[in-house]
């Protein structure tokens, strides 16, 4: 499936890919510890700006090559993170291993692929990705338009059926497990040696995280307690800066508490969900993250759906 269809060839949209570097956004790698780094994403919508990469990413370098934790959301976004690796080291990508089905986490699966590397992910959010492929990238044009030219949709190819797989690539260990929380598919990244967490989607910190119609925050409160069993020393969150396990729980792991406990046992309880909405409108533990405002009535509605649903 590909993008390609969507749009004529035009001199302006060769020029805008060979000139990507032109662009406020720059990918860059921040080491995290030893041979892990991380990718921190801009904390605002999609754009031509930021080319979809409003989202973390992140790299672990084995002496066998590099493992990529995710892959951006076109082709041109791809080279991006190529070139933020280049920085750091020359070995290739041999393995991109996806956290999840969302477009900035996989769509540029197929640009590492060309490059030789091993697409992997768990065969859940392999089979979400093929299911929201075509929906996703006519979703980005609004985005990023002529930038999304060229990108083509590869779902996963290696397919892991287990939902808690370790996963070894020379002398790096990894462990991949399924969250099912922001978006059908979400699994987190641990890696025991050093002690880190790429959590995909299951956490947000700096700005709120949003609940979508097929989200659960039951199984996020869940995910969130089992990671906290880990005690990870350093977090990558799905959205937001590196920070440590004391931060995460404030800006997401309370909110998911609230959510369910709240929220979920007023839905339990028959309670009238436009009178709890109003009395938990305000809260100001939260109000320092980004987009709370706009988006805390609608992650509280539709926490009260997933409860009444049950």
């Amino acid at each position: 499936m590909t993008i390609q269809r969507l749009f004529s060839t035009s001199l302006i949209g060769m020029l805008c890919i060979i000139t990507f570097n032109v662009y406020a956004y720059t990918p860059k790698a921040e080491k995290v510890i030893d041979n892990v780094y991380a990718i921190i994403g801009p904390i605002d919508q999609r754009s031509k700006e930021n080319d979809g990469l409003n989202n973390n990413l992140g790299f672990i370098i084995t002496n066998e090559g590099v493992i990529l934790v995710d892959s951006g959301a076109s082709n041109i976004g791809a080279q991006r993170i190529e070139v933020a690796i280049r920085k750091i080291t020359d070995k290739p990508v041999k393995w991109v291993v996806n956290t999840g089905s969302q477009d900035h986490r996989w769509l540029g699966n197929d640009y590492f692929a060309s490059k030789g590397a091993e697409i992997i992910a768990l065969q859940r959010t392999a089979e979400t990705q093929s299911q929201y492929a075509e929906q996703q990238l006519t979703s980005l044009i609004r985005f990023l338009g002529d930038r999304l030219q060229g990108t083509r949709a590869l779902p996963a190819t290696k397919k892991i059926s287990d939902n808690n797989v370790m996963l070894k690539l020379g002398d790096e260990t990894l462990v991949l497990r399924y969250t099912d929380t922001h978006y059908p598919g979400d699994a987190w990244i641990w890696l025991p040696k050093h002690k880190v967490m790429f959590t995909g989607d299951l956490v947000y910190v700096d700005r709120v995280f949003a609940v979508l119609p097929w989200s659960s925050v039951v199984n996020g409160q869940k995910a969130f307690m089992a990671m906290e069993k880990l005690q990870p020393v350093y977090i990558v969150p799905g959205h937001g800066r590196v920070c440590d396990l004391q931060t995460a729980r404030k800006d997401s792991g309370d909110y998911y508490d609230f959510l369910v406990n709240t929220i979920g046992k007023a839905a339990q309880e028959m309670e009238s969900m436009d009178e709890v909405m109003n009395r938990y409108s305000t809260l100001p533990q939260f109000e320092h993250l980004k987009h709370f405002n706009s988006m805390h009535r609608t992650n509280m509605n539709r926490t009260f759906l997933e409860f009444e649903r049950m």
